[in-house]
C-alpha cells in the first residue's frame, strides 16, 4: 500500500482523536433538570425544584419551558449586578443572561455550600431557588441585606428560598 499524503493525514486525525478525552457516556444523563415556568396569562413564575441537593462536581441544567416569558438564572454575587454575596466564598458565579422559550443554561458546582440564585426579570415575582451542594460545613444563614452600595434582595425573594434542612432532607423542594 502506498501512503500518500492524505491517508497520512487520516490516520493522524484517527490517532489524535482516540486520544482526546470523551465524556463519560451518561454524563449528560447526571445532570439535574430545573425547569423555568409560568402561568400562561404571565401571573405566576417559577423555578421547579426551586430547591436540590447535589454533589460536588454534578452539572445543573436550567431549562425555559415558559412558552410566553424569557428567564434568566443568576447567582447572588456582587460581581454581578452589585446583588449581596448568596454563594459559598470563592465559587464561581454565574449569569445565564435571557434565555427564550426551549433554550437551556448549564453550570457546574464544586465548591461545597449554598447557592442562591434567582431570575432577573422575575425576583420581585419571587422567581428563586437554592441549590445545597455537598454537605455544608454549617448551617449557615444567608441574610438579604446589603453591603453599602449592594442591592439588597426585595422581601418576597427572601421568603421564597425552601430552607437549606428541607432540602438536604427531601433532595428536591417543589413548588406546592
Amino acid at each position: 500500500m502506498i501512503m500518500t499524503r492524505r491517508r497520512v493525514i487520516e490516520a493522524g486525525g484517527g490517532i489524535l482523536a482516540a486520544l482526546l478525552p470523551w465524556p463519560a457516556a451518561g454524563a449528560a444523563a447526571d445532570a439535574v433538570e430545573i425547569t423555568m415556568l409560568g402561568k400562561a396569562n404571565g401571573s405566576h413564575v417559577w423555578f421547579d425544584p426551586f430547591g436540590i441537593h447535589v454533589e460536588p462536581g454534578q452539572t445543573i441544567r436550567w431549562t425555559n419551558r415558559d412558552p410566553g416569558n424569557s428567564h434568566t438564572v443568576t447567582a447572588y454575587h456582587p460581581a454581578i449586578f452589585e446583588r449581596p454575596l448568596r454563594i459559598p466564598v470563592g465559587a464561581k458565579p454565574w449569569d445565564s443572561d435571557y434565555l427564550l422559550p426551549g433554550e437551556s443554561f448549564s453550570v457546574m458546582l464544586t465548591t461545597a455550600g449554598v447557592y442562591d440564585y434567582y431570575c432577573v426579570p422575575h425576583e420581585h415575582a419571587g422567581m428563586v431557588g437554592r441549590i445545597v451542594v455537598g454537605s455544608p460545613p454549617a448551617v449557615e444563614a444567608v441574610s438579604g441585606t446589603a453591603e453599602p452600595g449592594l442591592t439588597p434582595l426585595p422581601d418576597v425573594a427572601l421568603s421564597g428560598f425552601p430552607s437549606i434542612e428541607e432540602i438536604v432532607a427531601n433532595g428536591a423542594v417543589h413548588r406546592r
